[in-house]
């Protein structure tokens, strides 16, 4: 059985970690999404308050399968 995969491009975002924004940004795909099979990292930035760490974005690229009738 081949595959034909699908690949979207979000940013998760959070106060607490980097790979708690990389959760952030599966858990909405998965809301509306079906078959998730595999996330990459792009991209990983943050804002800064005071010189301290305030806030994580990370872009992930996330690849699913697309239903295919048998």
């Amino acid at each position: 059985m081949s595959h034909v995969y699908k690949i979207i491009e979000l940013t998760g975002s959070s106060p607490i970690s980097s790979d708690e924004a990389i959760k952030n940004a599966i858990a909405a795909a998965n809301e509306s999404l079906k078959h998730l099979r595999w996330f990459e990292v792009v991209e990983t930035r943050g804002h800064l308050e005071e010189g301290l760490i305030a806030h994580w974005q990370v872009t992930v690229k996330i690849g699913f399968t697309l239903d295919q009738n048998a």
